[in-house]
């Protein structure tokens, strides 16, 4: 097996049912990726390893969810020079999500976070997958033949609407 190109981490394992999203389209895509807990709050010792040591492990991007207070995306990105990508998670505590999105999103200069929608794991896959497909031709490929699966669905129902 080869070693994981993106690394799914997550505040608690409450996030998975959303952070799985982005594990099954990477499987779909031919991705290999690696899923844990991290909590920069409850494990934050835990959290610098993981975004200090995700390079020399052969990680290519890390896509992070997190709810509520949602720190673990930025200060993954403030540990590492891969790129980050946060998915806020609309979690038991949050303020309808809120709370996570604007965590995420309004990141300081120097410290940027790539943000997908509020529960938006899947989109977090795929991005995650064009960045380690802009050098690995295979994932392109699999990008590809994804990408042209959605243009067909819609012209099956354009069609269908048709008849």
């Amino acid at each position: 097996m080869a070693s994981p190109k993106v690394g799914i981490i997550m505040g608690s394992k409450s996030d998975l049912p959303v952070m799985q999203q982005a594990a099954d389209i990477l499987e779909e895509l031919g991705v290999e990726y690696e899923l844990t807990i991290v909590s920069a709050h409850r494990t934050p010792h835990r959290m610098i390893e993981y975004a200090e040591g995700a390079r020399d492990k052969g990680l290519q991007v890390i896509i992070a969810g997190a709810g509520g207070a949602a720190h673990l995306p930025g200060m993954v990105a403030s540990l590492t020079t891969l790129p980050v990508i946060g998915v806020p998670v609309k979690s038991s505590n949050s303020i309808d999500g809120w709370d996570s999105i604007l965590s995420i999103l309004q990141m300081p200069g120097g410290i940027p976070v790539a943000t997908v929608a509020l529960d938006g794991a899947k989109n977090a896959g795929i991005l995650a997958a064009e960045i380690v497909g802009a050098t690995d031709d295979t994932i392109a490929v699999n990008l590809q033949k994804y990408k042209d699966s959605l243009r067909d669905k819609v012209m099956d129902s354009v069609k269908d609407l048709e008849k």
